[in-house]
C-alpha cells in the first residue's frame, strides 16, 4: 500500500482516469489518502477522512511514507479557518489555501502559517454560523470550497469544521443519524434530505431556525422549508421534495 498527501490548494478527484472525466469531489491542501492503484499518470485514492475513492493526476499529489500517514491519522485535525489564506513552504514558496485545508502536516514541518485555525468539537449551535461562511458560493458539482461547492459538500465541510464526520454524498449522508418524525422536532444544524420521483436522495441542506434552510442550489442560499420541501423565494415555487430530516448530533 502507498500513501499520499495533497500539497496544492485544491485538486479534483475524478470518476475515471481522464482530465475530462466527471469531478466527483475535491481534496484540499493537507488532505491525506491511501493510493489503491496506479495507472500511468493517474492514481486511484481513498481519502482518509471519509473513505471516498476516485482518480487523481499524479502531478498534483505527493507521496508520503506509511508512518507519516499513520501519524497524521492519529492526531486531532487542525483546519484553516479563513476563506482564503497563504501558507509558506520551507523553500519559501507561497501557496493559497481555502477554508477547511488540513494543517497538521504543515505544522509538523514548521511551515509558516499566520491565519486563523479551527480544531476540536464545537457546539451544535455553531453549525449554522459555519454554513454562513459559504453563503453565495457558486454551485459546483463535486466542489468543497468557498469558490464552488455542491449540496453534500457544503454539509460535509460545515460538519467537518465543527469536529464531526459525515460521508461525502447526500445518499450516503442520509443513512447517518436519527430520523425525525416531524419538521417541528428539528433544531438548527439538523440535515434535511430531498428525493426525486424515483425516490433517490438528490439534495441535502442544513436546517436553520424558523423553518429556514441553507443549501447549495445555483449558489449557497437561504430558503423557506415546509412539509412539502424547499420553497425557493426567488422562483416562488417548491424546488425540492422533502424526504426526511435527520439529527446527526
Amino acid at each position: 500500500m502507498q500513501y499520499g498527501i495533497c500539497k496544492l490548494s485544491i485538486v479534483p478527484v475524478r470518476n475515471q482516469l481522464a482530465d475530462a472525466s466527471e469531478m466527483v469531489t475535491q481534496i484540499l491542501y493537507g488532505e491525506y489518502f491511501k493510493i489503491l492503484e496506479e495507472r500511468g499518470k493517474w492514481s486511484r485514492i481513498r481519502v482518509a477522512f471519509d473513505s471516498y475513492e476516485g482518480w487523481v493526476n499524479n502531478n498534483q499529489i505527493s507521496k508520503i511514507e506509511e508512518e507519516v500517514y499513520q501519524d497524521l491519522n492519529s492526531y486531532l485535525r487542525i483546519y484553516s479557518g479563513d476563506l482564503i489564506e497563504f501558507i509558506s513552504e520551507k523553500d519559501g514558496d507561497l501557496s493559497a489555501i481555502p477554508l477547511g485545508s488540513v494543517l497538521n502536516h504543515a505544522s509538523k514541518n514548521q511551515y509558516d502559517f499566520e491565519g486563523n485555525t479551527i480544531t476540536g468539537i464545537k457546539e451544535k449551535a455553531n453549525l449554522v454560523n459555519s454554513a454562513m461562511l459559504y453563503l453565495n458560493t457558486p454551485y459546483l458539482w463535486g466542489g468543497k470550497t468557498p469558490f464552488g461547492i455542491d449540496s453534500s459538500g457544503l454539509v460535509q465541510m460545515v460538519y467537518m469544521l465543527n469536529g464531526y464526520s459525515l460521508l461525502r454524498d447526500a445518499a450516503q449522508q442520509a443513512k447517518q443519524g436519527e430520523a425525525l418524525s416531524f419538521i417541528e422536532e428539528c433544531e438548527p444544524g439538523d440535515l434535511a434530505f430531498f428525493d426525486d420521483a424515483e425516490g433517490n436522495i438528490i439534495h441535502v441542506g442544513i436546517m436553520m431556525s424558523d423553518n429556514y434552510i441553507i443549501h447549495a442550489d445555483g449558489k449557497v442560499r437561504i430558503d423557506r422549508i415546509d412539509h412539502s420541501g424547499i420553497f425557493n423565494v426567488d422562483l416562488k415555487k417548491h424546488t425540492y421534495k422533502l424526504r426526511v430530516i435527520k439529527k446527526i448530533i
